[in-house]
């Protein structure tokens, strides 16, 4: 066992130096990413039992990502690029200073600290995106998400697990006076800890900050008009898979304990399969990995909607925490391919892409958590939670045909 994890090593070590940084620098944060996702959702349950409210947050947050994207490309001329990516990661700890500072939830507090996030998550996923595609090539980057996703499935193991036992803890053995919000103020001095590591590791890359060219157009070769039509699909499940386990679990089951829980169990294998799949895969496989990321998405919303009780709950949250990095580990190449050939086509900053790509993900994003708004508030959140998964796991199926065709595309 040592033998092979040494060999391993090794592998990782033949890698370039930006690479391997970049990736050491994405664990670091991957620490942070599940406590972000799945207990701001719990916080916000636990002390306003709406989850509605979770929705507004999200919807916020990707609202201020976009924006974000833009502003970040023009500060790119002026300030390098690890200082807007630590700058990133740091402000996802003020975010949830924020919420935590709230003496009552309420849609507009919520909504600032929302949107404090969607800029969080601007800087830190606009420079993570460039820093990924000028650090990898088309050979490598299987490797690169398959690693990544790996540590994202791995962390998503031991995270939710000990941070859920410890908030579930605290209000079974009344530590803190029973006080739970204190339990997730610790949770959220411990994320800016981790948050100043990941920033200091960043910096020991040598990495360049994009061209200085023009970087916002709106007219675009036919591929990547396809390709803003497969982000759109994307983007219309990326709030449920946020926001879903924390609203079912905290509505169904009432614990973040068991929130923790089902979330790591879940994980330990899908983190196993995942690295064999980036180490292993080609690149012709991705349409196959990404179109069975999409049938067990749908598979879980049929389950959760026809159940809709605690068992439910479980299965819909294993299927998901598969699917998730299934579908990361094979849309990203594609999305990097496409930026890479029509950047080629139409000689622009690649940048440009990586911006307009966030566009096409706000399309979806705002039907998807729009729709579950509408109906929480038109017909009731019971109905919402069990059949706007349904609706977004099918309309997500068409995202297989989309895909098929743009890895198709001969240009």
């Amino acid at each position: 066992m040592l033998n092979k994890l040494v060999n391993e090593y090794r592998v990782f070590n033949t890698y370039p130096k930006g690479m391997r940084i970049l990736l050491i620098t994405n664990l670091i944060y991957s620490l942070v990413l599940p406590i972000i996702e799945m207990f701001i959702g719990a916080y916000i349950m636990r002390n306003s039992h709406e989850a509605k409210l979770v929705v507004i947050f999200q919807l916020a947050l990707y609202s201020g990502i976009p924006l974000t994207f833009a502003i970040n490309g023009f500060l790119l001329r002026k300030i390098k690029i690890a200082w807007l990516y630590s700058f990133g990661m740091l402000l996802s700890g003020v975010s949830m200073s924020a919420m935590m500072m709230l003496h009552e939830l309420d849609a507009t507090g919520i909504g600032v600290a929302g949107l404090i996030m969607g800029l969080s998550y601007g800087f830190f996923w606009a420079n993570r995106d460039f820093l990924a595609l000028e650090t990898t090539d088309d050979n490598n980057r299987n490797y690169y998400y398959g690693l990544e996703s790996f540590f994202y499935t791995l962390t998503g193991v031991i995270v939710p697990y000990v941070v859920g036992v410890f908030i579930g803890a605290t209000d079974e053995h009344h530590w803190f006076g029973g006080n739970t919000n204190m339990a997730y103020r610790i949770v959220t001095a411990s994320v800016f800890l981790l948050t100043i590591i990941s920033s200091i590791v960043v910096h020991r890359g040598n990495f360049v900050n994009p061209k200085q060219e023009r970087f916002l157009y709106f007219r675009f070769h036919v591929l990547w008009r396809k390709m803003l039509g497969l982000a759109s699909l994307k983007g219309l499940a990326q709030g449920y898979i946020v926001t879903a386990p924390a609203m079912l679990i905290m509505k169904l089951v009432g614990n973040e304990d068991v929130l923790g829980t089902v979330q790591a169990i879940g994980a330990i294998f899908s983190a196993i399969v995942l690295y064999l799949i980036g180490r292993m895969a080609k690149p012709k496989h991705r349409i196959y990995i990404f179109s069975f990321g999409l049938l067990l998405f749908a598979t879980g919303s049929f389950i959760n909607a026809g159940l809709y009780s605690s068992l439910g709950v479980i299965l819909f949250m294993l299927c998901l925490v598969m699917a998730r990095p299934l579908l990361d580990v094979a849309y990203f190449p594609i999305q990097l391919k496409v930026i890479d050939t029509v950047a080629a086509i139409e000689k622009r900053n690649q940048f440009t892409y990586i911006l307009n790509h966030e566009l096409g993900l706000y399309v979806g994003r705002l039907i998807g958590c729009g729709l579950f708004i509408l109906m929480a508030t038109y017909i009731g959140e019971d109905f919402a939670l069990k059949y706007a998964l349904v609706i977004i796991g099918l309309l997500q199926l068409l995202s297989i045909f989309v895909a098929q065709n743009i890895i198709k595309s001969k240009y």
